[in-house]
């Protein structure tokens, strides 16, 4: 938990890369490093990308091929001009002196840079996951030293992420670790079974308000005020006409998707003969 400062927002993704380039290290490395991507406002900074810098790390010293760094960066630049370098990253749990090295880098790329840690090799049984900034201590006129301090963390997705982290959090309950994807009706299925155990819930709790068991939230009931006032007013009917129609659609695209498919597959085969 941080003392000051903004709180660090980070997508999934971000955690993803980082993982996926720990995994692809060259042999002999300790760890990876690289560059962090995404937006800066008031109170938070949001983390939506990041990409690996190669670098070569020793006890005594520490080459970060910059000029690679800076390549990656503006090919970026051209795919999501609205990102910009906000800090960097490094896999393990502890910060080095090398740390420090690196840091001073990107302090020349960026206003107050952010380090983000990752433990990746699990040392405290989970990937524990913090950001820092650095601040400048000592004595002024005399040798000065660098102090990071941590700051509030927190994960944020788009829906679109949302899907896949859905998707992994499944694969923990299969021995293989593996889980294919499922139709899009299966999904409409599981997203509406997850609704009705969230409505569940939610009436349990306004019962146990109503009765007396539990004392009642001011805060829980805005929230559920703002639900009830984003349901839009439609007449049962005319909901279920509305599934109903759009069910039809995502069925009819669901048999034009299988036809084509067996249609390329029996051209193949005829092409074959």
């Amino acid at each position: 938990m941080s003392v000051f400062g903004p709180v660090v927002k980070i997508h999934p993704v971000v955690l993803a890369s980082i993982s996926d380039s720990y995994e692809r290290r060259n042999e002999g490395a300790s760890r990876v490093i690289g560059t962090l991507l995404g937006t800066i406002d008031k109170h938070s900074i949001e983390v939506t990308n990041c990409f690996s810098v190669p670098h070569n790390e020793s006890e005594d010293e520490v080459a970060v091929d910059m000029e690679f760094a800076k390549n990656m960066y503006e090919l970026h630049k051209r795919v999501s001009p609205t990102e910009v370098i906000i800090g960097w990253y490094a896999t393990g749990f502890d910060i080095t002196e090398h740390s420090v090295l690196i840091h001073e880098y990107y302090s020349r790329e960026a206003s107050n840079p952010i380090h983000l840690t990752v433990d990746t090799a699990l040392q405290s049984g989970k990937m524990n996951i913090r950001a820092y900034v650095s601040a400048q201590m000592g004595v002024p006129g005399k040798t000065v030293g660098v102090m990071f301090t941590p700051l509030t963390v927190k994960y944020i997705y788009y829906d679109t992420e949302r899907i896949g982290v859905d998707l992994l959090q499944r694969t923990r309950l299969t021995p293989s670790r593996t889980k294919g994807l499922t139709s899009d009706l299966s999904q409409v299925a599981g997203s509406a079974a997850r609704i009705q155990d969230m409505l569940a819930t939610v009436l349990a709790y306004i019962e146990d308000v109503l009765s007396g068991k539990v004392t009642a939230d001011n805060s829980v009931g805005r929230f559920l005020m703002d639900l009830v006032n984003k349901v839009p007013t439609i007449s049962a009917e005319d909901f279920e006409n509305m599934l109903n129609s759009n069910i039809n659609d995502l069925l009819m695209v669901t048999y034009l998707s299988n036809l084509t498919q067996a249609q390329i597959a029996l051209n193949e085969k005829l092409v074959l003969l």
